[in-house]
């Protein structure tokens, strides 16, 4: 088996998305499969490990990951399913609430693979044994989203709420690259300005910080900052948003400087912010739109 360009952990996720009019459908979402989707529209190698209940297992298989290449686990408490309910047609007030949570993924878990980017993509606190983290490390680079530390589901309500991550710069020197939106930017740092707080990220031992907004996003590696516009022709798709950006960078960071990923993750997530669900195009597709747009 040759080594992995991405591979990627996390829960399945069965969501539920409910627009400001009130209208609504259910999906199988979740930072995995928007992940996975936008990695292999860049060409790479992608594997997944995936964590569902015994009833939902096959689900994974209908991903366009080969199917050796996906390494399911069971979840003995279910499988992990989130309510987005829009409150403007702009998607950037919702309010979040875990309808459950899957069984935390473990070190041991993990199989016995090789892999240029190890890809934590959680949903929130609880998805993963922290020791996993130096762990991967070991074997190569870390890619975390910080929404899976930061979010927390309240025990009686199930609504998503915020924290700061008590163990942060424990584990972030194992961190090559790190994502937050701007509001965990803030809950991570104490400050609004993303300049601020993605210095702050990567004084604490990250290498590469990135924090994605509505317009832009932006990326600093302890030298220099980068920042890339968003350009999409609608906002059907906001859902996955943070997930496609980061999947997007973090491959194409491994073939390419930082402009140039920052700039290739940007035009692929402004297509797909333009269709619900997934990124389900090509690379050219991508290359045609940076063309015509930036």
């Amino acid at each position: 088996m040759r080594p992995y360009d991405t591979f990627i952990i996390g829960q399945l996720c069965i969501d539920e998305v409910v627009q400001a009019d009130g209208t609504g459908e259910w999906s199988v979402g979740g930072a995995v499969v928007y992940s996975s989707y936008s990695a292999l529209a860049g060409g790479n190698h992608v594997g997944i490990l995936i964590k569902s209940s015994a009833k939902d297992r096959m689900i994974p298989y209908v991903l366009p990951v080969k199917n050796a290449d996906i390494y399911w686990r069971e979840s003995k408490t279910g499988t992990t399913s989130i309510r987005n309910e829009f409150l403007d047609d702009k998607h950037e007030r919702r309010i979040t609430t875990a309808l459950a949570q899957g069984e935390m993924i473990m070190a041991s878990e993990i199989p016995d693979v090789e892999a240029k980017v190890y890809h934590m993509a959680g949903l929130m606190d609880g998805d993963y044994d922290n020791e996993m983290i130096p762990m991967l490390a070991k074997r190569g680079k870390v890619a975390l989203d910080m929404q899976c530390y930061l979010r927390k589901p309240d025990p009686k309500t199930g609504e998503m709420v915020y924290g700061d991550w008590p163990y942060k710069e424990k584990y972030f020197p194992y961190i090559t690259y790190l994502k937050t939106d701007a509001a965990e930017a803030e809950i991570l740092t104490g400050t609004s300005d993303r300049r601020e707080a993605a210095r702050m990220m990567v004084e604490w031992g990250v290498k590469e910080a990135l924090i994605t907004h509505n317009t832009e996003v932006l990326v600093y590696d302890g030298k220099e900052y980068y920042t890339c516009p968003l350009k999409p022709t609608s906002l059907d798709g906001r859902t996955g948003r943070g997930d496609t950006t980061f999947s997007a960078y973090i491959t194409e960071r491994e073939r390419a400087d930082i402009p140039t990923a920052l700039q290739y993750a940007c035009g692929l997530v402004s297509l797909k912010i333009a269709i619900p669900g997934p990124f389900k195009g090509t690379r050219a597709d991508v290359e045609q739109f940076i063309k015509e747009n930036y």
